[in-house]
C-alpha cells in the first residue's frame, strides 16, 4: 500500500483552541495553551498516522492577521502565512460561544485569495446549541466556497475522529516526511522552552511573558534518567526582573515549580530545573 502525506493549516482567532486540538489529534501536549493573546509564537508542527497516510497540522498564531501594524504582530504574520503557504488544505477554527460574522467573513474572505480548500470547525459546541450555530453556518456557506463544516469540542474530544477520517481522504500519493514515532517538528529542548513560557504567560502580566527571550542552556540525562535543564529568562528591561522574581522570590519559585512540573510530565522524567534571569 502506497504511503500519503496531507498538509494542513490550522488557522483561527486567538483562543478559538487550535492548540488544545493539535495536542488531542497527536495525543501529546506540544503546543502550549494559555488564554492570553498569541501563545503560539511560531508554527509548530503536529503529526497523525492514520494506516498509510500522515497528516502533518501547522499550528499557526492567532489569525487577528488584518491588524498587523506593530513589528512584532507583523512577525506573527509572516508566520501565519507561512503555514498557510506550506499546507494543502485550510481547517478554520471557531470558538462557538465567542462566534462573529463580521469578523468570520473579513477572515474567510481573506483566506480564500490563496485558493485552497476551507473547511470551518466550530469548537467548544458542549458549550453552546446547535440551534445557534445553524444560522452561522447557513451563512457562511451561502457566501463563501467552503468545503464542509464540523462541530468538536477539542476538550471533551467529540467530533475529532470524524474530522480526521474526513479529511485523511484527501492525502496523496507521498514519502513520508517524519519517522512513525514522531509527532513535531520540534524538539525537547525546544518544547521545555516553550513550557516555561507557557507558564510566565500564566502567572506574569502585561508585556512581560512577550518580550523576553528564553534560552535552554543545559538540557542533560542524568545516569538515574534525571534530567538537569538550565534555562535563562533573557530580558530586555531592567524592570522586569524584579516582578519576575516577586516578593522575596516567590513569583520565580512559582514558575520554576509549575514548569518544572510540566517539563516532568511531558517528558516523563523526574526534571531539576534551574532559571536565572539576565539582562540582554
Amino acid at each position: 500500500m502506497t504511503s500519503k502525506i496531507l498538509k494542513i493549516a490550522l488557522v483561527g482567532r486567538t483562543n478559538a483552541g487550535k492548540s488544545t486540538l493539535i495536542n488531542r489529534i497527536v495525543g501529546e501536549k506540544i503546543s502550549i495553551q494559555n488564554k492570553k493573546i498569541n501563545t503560539t509564537q511560531v508554527t509548530i508542527m503536529g503529526v497523525k498516522n492514520i494506516k498509510k497516510s500522515q497528516l502533518i497540522f501547522h499550528d499557526t498564531p492567532g489569525s487577528n492577521f488584518l491588524k498587523s501594524l506593530n513589528k512584532h504582530s507583523r512577525n506573527l504574520k509572516t508566520n501565519l502565512w507561512s503555514g498557510i503557504d506550506d499546507s494543502d488544505i485550510i481547517l478554520y477554527l471557531i470558538d462557538s460561544k465567542t462566534a462573529n460574522i463580521k469578523f468570520l467573513f473579513e477572515q474567510i474572505d481573506k483566506l480564500q485569495e490563496v485558493k485552497k480548500k476551507i473547511i470551518i470547525i466550530f469548537n467548544k459546541i458542549d458549550l453552546i446549541s446547535n440551534k445557534k450555530l445553524l444560522p452561522l453556518i447557513s451563512n457562511l456557506s451561502k457566501n463563501f466556497q467552503i468545503d464542509s463544516f464540523f462541530t468538536i469540542s477539542a476538550i471533551q474530544n467529540i467530533g475529532i475522529k470524524d474530522l480526521l477520517d474526513y479529511i485523511e481522504k484527501y492525502s496523496y500519493e507521498s514519502k513520508w516526511i517524519f519517522n512513525d514515532d514522531e509527532i513535531t517538528n520540534k524538539d525537547d529542548i525546544f518544547i521545555v522552552g516553550e513550557l516555561l513560557r507557557e507558564t510566565m504567560l500564566t502567572y506574569l502580566h502585561k508585556e512581560i511573558p512577550y518580550n523576553v527571550n528564553i534560552e535552554t542552556s543545559n538540557f542533560k540525562i542524568l545516569k538515574n534518567n534525571d534530567i538537569k535543564i538550565k534555562q535563562k529568562i533573557i530580558i530586555n528591561q531592567k524592570r522586569y526582573k524584579k516582578i519576575i522574581l516577586g516578593k522575596k522570590g516567590e513569583m520565580i519559585k512559582k514558575i520554576r515549580e509549575d514548569s518544572q512540573k510540566k517539563m516532568s510530565q511531558i517528558l516523563d522524567s523526574k526534571i531539576h530545573l534551574y532559571i536565572e534571569i539576565l539582562n540582554a
